[in-house]
């Protein structure tokens, strides 16, 4: 690799500014550290970036050491998609559970106590919350990362979100611009496209960002999706016409712009991920989001030389790069005297109440309560790349506390209902399912045990499309940890 630029001039500087990078492990890297003293203003953190919250953060403070007024951004939704509690699933319930319940002071109230936790760790910026309205039950990334599938009901939620999280002085990052709910493909993978006019999508997808935008949050996520009809030919993240004719011109916004990330195939995978950087730049983008995947110095060296080579040869405008790098130091500002999560009351239970409100519970038949050990059977779909597979989830760790003696074990594939038969012992059943909807196998599964076993107890743990069944039917709206408690202190309950 050449390096273009090796001192450290402007536009080198500028360069770094709008970088989000990523790193490995659990204490800050020497090459972070130089490059945080070269001009680099943000850093990300990621799962395997966290075990414990002291560890944090002493993560961060020692980022600090090297630039006090430094973005630490984290991924932390809460739900199924958390960082912070990666190792044992979250403290929170996610959105969908919170627009189950619909009482916007409570959304509030989780959002203010997340972020007083990650205040108290050394994060200030956090991307999240999701504003995408669940318009397609089948999207394979959104889910119940959504609050809903009412745009109102998103948009009263999603300013909520952010007016709690942002009275901490975390600055909150509403996603996915323009609205990555009526999709069927995820991103991660390949690019989605949503086809509706116009009318559609100034109706349904953007008032959640309209109400995000008036609620003052500080950053909006760019989605790389294609939305044919506000520009047929550029993903949202690319888009001149989507990032800086409609949300900065049209809308009004006037915060950072920060893209989706950069590794994901629907970019890298089409454009090349030093190419699509660029771009996003020029589009109108103001921070990159890399590091989910990529996260070496290498990568950040290749993107800073990318820029500053793109600028040299007329393919960047100079002042956009300085105006973007301009928006990163503006919020990072903003978050340095905006610091006060730590004179917050901490309310630690916010997150199981919550969790308990939203839980819908229907009874189908009749059977007996449960008072004895049972057979957790959780049926396993593929996860998503946003989840990810290290956090747990379900209901059998709270059942094996509240009935001593019960055994779990997790079935996936043609076939499950079947093995999850074999492994009973004479016990009751409880299944655990994650979006029975989208997963055949899952449902054909659900059709053996309630057939051989109609006191099967189901959880639903996901989006609850399909009809309740089974003697008891719980639906959680999502899989974080609190979500799991409520659940099981449902099925004991009867």
């Amino acid at each position: 690799m050449t390096t273009l630029a090796t001192g450290a001039d402007t536009l080198t500087r500028d360069a770094l500014a709008v970088l989000q990078p990523g790193f490995a492990g659990t204490t800050a890297p020497d090459w972070v550290r130089r490059r945080l003293g070269e001009g680099l203003a943000s850093v990300a953190l990621f799962g395997r970036n966290v075990v414990t919250e002291d560890q944090v953060t002493a993560l961060t403070a020692q980022l600090r050491a090297e630039r006090d007024d430094l973005l630490v951004a984290i991924d932390e939704e809460s739900g199924d998609v958390t960082r912070l509690d990666v190792r044992t699933g979250s403290s929170f319930p996610g959105n969908h559970a919170l627009g189950a319940v619909d009482d916007p002071d409570l959304t509030r109230a989780v959002s203010r106590e997340l972020g007083r936790r990650l205040s108290a760790c050394g994060v200030n910026f956090d991307w999240a919350p999701s504003a995408d309205v669940n318009a397609n039950p089948d999207n394979p990334v959104i889910g119940v990362r959504s609050f809903g599938a009412s745009t109102a009901l998103v948009a009263r939620h999603t300013a909520a979100w952010v007016e709690g999280l942002q009275s901490t002085g975390v600055a909150a990052c509403t996603k996915h611009f323009p609205g990555h709910g009526d999709t069927n493909v995820d991103s991660h993978h390949a690019v989605p496209r949503i086809d509706v006019d116009a009318d559609t999508l100034y109706a349904r997808e953007l008032p959640p960002f309209r109400a995000a935008i008036a609620a003052g949050t500080r950053a909006i996520m760019s989605a790389h999706i294609l939305v044919p009809a506000l520009d047929p030919d550029r993903p949202g993240t690319l888009s001149r016409r989507i990032l800086t004719d409609l949300l900065r011109d049209e809308l009004g916004y006037q915060g950072l712009i920060v893209t989706d990330g950069m590794e994901m195939r629907a970019i890298s995978g089409t454009y090349g991920l030093e190419h699509g950087v660029v771009l996003a730049v020029a589009a109108g983008a103001d921070a990159i989001c890399v590091g989910g995947g990529l996260c070496d110095e290498g990568t950040v060296l290749g993107l800073r030389d990318a820029l500053v080579a793109a600028v040299r040869c007329g393919e960047l405008p100079e002042e956009r790069l300085a105006d973007a790098a301009a928006r990163v130091r503006k919020l990072a500002a903003w978050t340095t005297r905006a610091r006060g999560g730590a004179d917050i009351e901490p309310q630690p239970e916010i997150g199981l109440v919550a969790a308990r409100r939203a839980l819908r519970v229907t009874r189908t038949g009749t059977a007996a309560p449960l008072n004895t050990p049972v057979h957790v059977a959780q049926f396993e779909p593929e996860r998503n790349i946003a989840v990810g597979d290290q956090t747990p989830w379900g209901v059998a760790a709270e059942l094996k506390r509240l009935l001593p003696g019960t055994d779990a074990a997790s079935f996936s594939g043609d076939g499950a209902g079947e093995a999850a038969l074999a492994a009973l012992q004479g016990r009751r059943i409880v299944a655990v399912v994650r979006d029975e909807h989208r997963h055949p196998w899952m449902g054909a599964a659900l059709d053996t045990l309630l057939t051989a076993r109609p006191d099967t107890v189901v959880v639903e743990m996901g989006l609850p499309q399909a009809a309740p069944r089974g003697a008891l039917h719980i639906a959680a709206y999502g899989a974080a940890r609190v979500c799991g408690v409520a659940a099981a202190e449902a099925v004991v309950a009867g």
